[in-house]
């Protein structure tokens, strides 16, 4: 597979996800937000079946209005149980998803991906890394430290538990950049799936700090990120 090639660069993650064999695959995306990775992946080859799921409803209701992805089915559900059928694909993705299931239910996610994974399916799970320019503006409101590393003790429990290997991790950087605070401000503090309540002072600390990373073509950041890369024993 060799996506250990991509350790300590700086790329768009979608280098990296489509080293994978998709093309005529069946695909799971657990926790699709607003479905933009999802049709990157549904139309960069034949033959991509993907089962994409939201546990926001919101954003769910406006992705089942997206009608030119006909080889995408959106379902609403939470990663920890899923209506699919056992061995039922031979991808799952979790892009930066599973440190936004509840502490206490992350165990059962990876459990749910065991049972819905083919024999010998992979899963490719990755996760922000707490640092950076970018996490010193979203830890001002959103801080993520604790839940980022309990997803990762999941990940490392699920296999000292040997239900998933271990194939490859990799850490790389992924560029990211907004326009301005408006821009920051409308896709990150207002998304639906978690109510940002700032007071005045707060939205000026984060105002402050965001325009510390802008120039004359927008903010700019690199987020790190670690992909774990497994498998369902054959």
């Amino acid at each position: 597979m060799m996506l250990s090639q991509f350790n300590n660069t700086t790329c768009s993650e979608r280098e990296i996800y489509e080293q994978l064999p998709l093309d005529n695959k069946n695909i799971l995306e657990l926790g699709c937000g607003k479905a933009d990775i999802t049709r990157l992946i549904a139309t960069g080859g034949p033959g991509r079946h993907i089962t994409a799921t939201e546990v926001d409803e919101i954003q769910h209701g406006k992705n089942l209005l997206i009608d030119d992805l006909p080889n995408v089915t959106f379902i609403v559900a939470g990663s920890e149980k899923i209506s699919v059928d056992d061995a039922s694909f031979d991808f799952i993705f979790m892009f930066k998803s599973l440190h936004h299931v509840p502490t206490e239910l992350m165990a059962d996610a990876l459990k749910e991906v065991e049972r819905v994974l083919k024999p010998g399916g992979i899963a490719y799970i990755s996760e922000p890394v707490f640092k950076g320019d970018f996490n010193e503006v979203l830890r001002l409101f959103h801080d993520e430290e604790l839940v980022r590393a309990a997803a990762h003790e999941a990940i490392q429990q699920a296999i000292s538990n040997k239900s998933l290997t271990r194939l490859e991790e990799v850490n790389f950087n992924s560029p990211m950049g907004f326009k301005n605070f408006a821009d920051f401000e409308n896709k990150i503090i207002k998304v639906t799936h978690t109510q940002h309540a700032l007071s005045p002072q707060l939205q000026q600390q984060v105002e402050d700090q965001f325009a510390l990373n802008m120039g004359a073509d927008g903010a700019k950041f690199l987020m790190p990120i670690r992909v774990d890369v497994l498998q369902k024993k054959a």
